[in-house]
């Protein structure tokens, strides 16, 4: 499950079908910046970071294999495979992601997009706080992202 060796090739075939998946698993017309499962710096992209980098380095370093994305991003920061600050970064958004759950899409619709507000326990009125939040969690996780995963 973890080999000896991690080929260069092993990685550009993992990106390019992280990429694929990116455009193929989307649903049509789904907005990927609204997306808190499959798009861009959402749940995805942190359990694809984080599986990538325990494929690379799970065999030398046995700490990092779990399949709790949070235990593991934790194990490969203790290990330095992966900055603290980046994986506070990745953290941040996957909580905020995760607590989420209930739903797929960010709402458009503000009636809906209070609703989830409410229900994540933001004060009455600030729907336009929780779309800033997330927008802003996704933006720094997907840079993180694409940084570490792309490296």
């Amino acid at each position: 499950r973890y080999p000896e060796e991690f080929t260069t090739q092993s990685i550009i075939e993992i990106r390019r079908i992280k990429a694929r998946v990116e455009s193929e698993r989307l649903p049509q017309g789904a907005d990927p910046k609204r997306h808190l499962k499959l798009g861009r710096g959402s749940l995805s992209d942190i359990e694809w970071l984080v599986q990538l980098v325990q494929l690379k380095h799970g065999n030398a370093h046995p700490g990092i294999r779990t399949p709790q994305t949070l235990a593991a991003l934790a194990a490969c920061v203790e290990a330095k495979l992966i900055e603290a600050h980046d994986a506070r970064v990745l953290e941040e958004a996957w909580l905020v992601l995760w607590s989420n759950k209930r739903s797929d899409v960010l709402p458009l619709d503000r009636k809906q997009l209070e609703g989830m507000a409410r229900i994540l326990e933001y004060p009455r009125g600030s729907a336009s706080k929780l779309e800033e939040d997330y927008l802003a969690f996704t933006r720094r996780s997907r840079m993180v992202f694409e940084r570490v995963f792309f490296q």
